[in-house]
C-alpha cells in the first residue's frame, strides 16, 4: 500500500493507505471526506464543550438578550423544560448568551469531556508523528462516540436549533464562517504532489510507480486554486533547533574570548619582581615631575 501523507497548505493533516493502482478519481473524494470527517469532529467536540459548561442552546430570538430584555418581550424557551440532562442540571451563566445556562452535573460533564478527548485523539494531528494512519471507520468512531455521550447525558435529546445536533444530522449552516472556508467539497477537491496535479483520469501508480512502500506527500486544494506552495527545505521545527544551535555556539565561543583575555596580568598580584622591589625599598615608586 502507498502511504499518503495528507496535508493541507504546509499544515500536516492524517497518513492515509491506499493502493498503487487506486484510480484518483476514486482517491481525491475520499481524502475529502475523511477531511472534511476529520473537521465536522473538531466542531462537534467545540460545540460540546460549551453544551458541557453552559447547557443547551437558546432559541435564535432568545440569544444574547440580557434576562430584563426576555422577561419585556415575553419570551420562553419552550426546550428548556424538554431537554433536561440526566441527573439534573447546575446553573452556570454562559456571559455570550448562547446557551440557556443549566449545564449537565459534574459527573455527566465528566461523560462528555472524557469523550471529547477520546474522540480528538482518534483523529489528531499527533497520528503522523505516530505513524498511524486514519481511514473514514475511524472517523466514524469518533462521531459515534461523541453521539453516544450526548444521548447519555441528554437522553430527552437536544433542541433541533442546537449545533450540536445539527452536525449530527449533517444539517449545520456554516455560510459565512471560517468553519464553512475550510470545508472542501468531495467534487472539488484537486490533489498535488511534487508540484504535479494528479489528474482524475490517471491511477496513483503512474505517478509513483509500482512500489507499494512508496510515502508521499499530497497536498489537497480546491479546483481552480491553482498549485499550492512546494515544501521547504527544512521545517520550522528544524529551523528553531538549528537558530538555538548557532546561539549556544556563540555564547560559547564568547566564554572562550572571556577566558583569554591576559588583562589581568596587568593586576598587582600578577607582578613576578613585587617580592623583589619590595625588599630593595623600591616598592610604589612613580617617575615624573611633582
Amino acid at each position: 500500500m502507498v502511504r499518503l501523507h495528507v496535508k493541507r497548505g504546509d499544515e500536516s493533516q492524517f497518513l492515509l493507505e491506499a493502493a498503487g493502482g487506486a484510480r484518483l478519481a476514486d482517491l481525491a473524494p475520499l481524502v475529502a471526506r475523511i477531511y472534511n470527517g476529520r473537521l465536522k469532529v473538531q466542531r462537534l467536540c467545540s460545540e460540546m464543550e460549551e453544551l458541557a459548561e453552559h447547557g443547551v442552546f437558546l432559541p435564535y430570538n432568545m440569544q444574547g438578550l440580557t434576562d430584563e430584555q426576555i422577561e419585556e418581550l415575553k419570551l420562553k424557551d419552550e426546550w428548556a423544560e424538554k431537554c433536561v440532562p440526566s441527573g439534573g442540571s447546575v446553573f452556570k451563566k454562559d456571559e455570550i448568551g448562547r446557551r440557556n445556562g443549566h449545564a449537565p452535573n459534574e459527573k455527566m460533564q465528566q461523560v462528555i469531556k472524557k469523550t471529547i478527548e477520546e474522540a480528538k485523539a482518534l483523529i489528531s494531528k499527533k497520528q503522523v508523528q505516530a505513524n498511524v494512519c486514519v481511514n473514514m471507520e475511524m472517523v466514524k468512531d469518533a462521531l459515534d462516540q461523541l453521539r453516544g455521550a450526548v444521548m447519555i447525558v441528554y437522553p430527552m435529546g437536544l433542541p433541533p436549533h442546537d449545533p450540536v445536533r445539527m452536525e449530527f444530522e449533517d444539517k449545520e449552516d456554516l455560510s459565512g464562517t471560517h468553519a464553512g472556508l475550510e470545508v472542501i467539497e468531495e467534487s472539488e477537491a484537486q490533489l498535488w504532489w511534487a508540484g504535479k496535479e494528479l489528474k482524475e483520469t490517471k491511477l496513483l501508480s503512474d505517478y509513483v510507480g509500482k512500489n507499494e512502500k512508496t510515502t508521499i506527500i499530497v497536498k489537497i486544494q480546491k479546483k481552480g486554486q491553482g498549485a499550492p506552495g512546494r515544501e521547504p527545505l527544512i521545517s520550522h521545527e528544524e529551523q528553531k533547533q538549528m537558530m538555538l544551535y548557532y546561539y549556544r555556539k556563540q555564547e560559547e565561543l564568547k566564554k572562550l574570548e572571556e577566558d583569554d583575555d591576559d588583562s589581568f596580568l596587568n593586576a598587582e598580584w600578577a607582578d613576578n619582581h613585587a617580592l623583589k622591589r619590595q625588599f630593595h625599598g623600591v616598592k610604589d615608586i612613580k617617575w615624573g615631575p611633582r
